[in-house]
């Protein structure tokens, strides 16, 4: 029998720090690096917004500013003492200019031809997603075409028919029914487009299972294409209200400058004289129709992007 060697004993708190440094956490590091890896993106983002939103900002000091200021210094200036604010610009375009009822003109025009076209867009892009009939690939494809035609060339021709269609004892041309109308067939080709891609990715066993329990095409278009394609419909429904408020052409050309039917676009560009003059007056005018746009948008925000990208990379 050997005798039992020696008992070894060891400081555990000793041979710790004897082992040297631990090693960092992987999660924490792998964190720190990522934030570090975007660090350039989050400036370059940060560095767009505000190249964005200066002009916006510059906008809105210069409404508040009488007009000598505005000639003599920049917007930077006012946001030094001594504050020299004012709402007569406001006051002014409000009083005198008819801004008030253009307001109401441009309602007038951009909800109708908004919802028309979306109404009539959703109708069509259903049927080229989920119907069958003859020559659907073929005029689908005519409908995509048309997005590249400049609506400019078809400003005259459409002009020339307005004129000769008339409603009683006045011709088509100069109504609100013709601005409704130009906006819609000028903006189809696109919505149709949108909203057929988001279509065609939706499920067809969601489809199938309604028509087996007895469902018809027009009730499956109103129970279930229409409530699952929010995001799409919020989506078009940005660009098509941007696009129509912010007009100026198609409105100069289809419904006239006169006061009573004149639009905010109009009205604003009539602003400012051919020397120059009343510049001041331009810019809270402008950020009076900004106003408008910025509640839809930020109203219908959260749905822009997820309709942008399942209307354009699924279908």
């Amino acid at each position: 029998m050997t005798a039992p060697g020696p008992v070894v004993t060891q400081d555990y708190a000793t041979a710790d720090l004897d082992a040297g440094p631990r090693p960092r956490n992987t999660a924490e590091g792998n964190a720190f690096t990522r934030f570090i890896g975007r660090t350039p993106v989050h400036v370059a983002i940060i560095a767009i917004c505000l190249i964005w939103i200066i002009p916006t900002i510059a906008l809105l000091v210069s409404s508040f500013r009488e007009s000598q200021a505005v000639a003599n210094s920049g917007w930077w200036t006012a946001l030094t003492p001594p504050f020299e604010f004012t709402v007569d610009n406001y006051q002014r375009v409000l009083d005198t200019n008819n801004l008030g009822q253009s307001f109401v003109n441009s309602l007038f025009v951009t909800i109708p031809a908004t919802v028309i076209p979306i109404f009539v867009a959703a109708f069509a892009a259903y049927a080229f997603a989920w119907m069958d009939f003859p020559g659907r690939g073929v005029l689908f494809m005519f409908v995509v075409g048309l997005l590249v035609i400049p609506l400019q060339s078809a400003l005259i021709p459409v002009l020339q028919l307005f004129t000769s269609v008339r409603i009683g004892d006045q011709s088509l041309n100069g109504t609100f029914l013709a601005i409704w109308l130009a906006h819609t067939g000028f903006g189809l080709p696109f919505a149709i487009y949108l909203l057929r891609n988001f279509f065609g990715a939706l499920p067809r066993e969601m489809f199938e299972s309604a028509y087996i329990d007895g469902a018809s095409p027009v009730t499956a278009f109103f129970r279930l294409a229409l409530p699952t394609s929010v995001p799409a419909l919020a989506a078009l429904a940005i660009f098509q209200f941007m696009w129509v408020w912010n007009d100026l052409l198609i409105a100069l050309i289809y419904l006239g400058g006169t006061p009573s039917v004149a639009p905010l676009t109009v009205t604003i560009a009539n602003l400012v004289g051919s020397l120059g003059q009343a510049q001041h007056l331009l810019t809270a005018a402008a950020f009076i129709s900004m106003i408008l746009p910025l509640i839809v948008f930020f109203t219908l925000q959260r749905y822009f992007v997820r309709g942008i990208l399942g209307g354009s990379v699924k279908g």
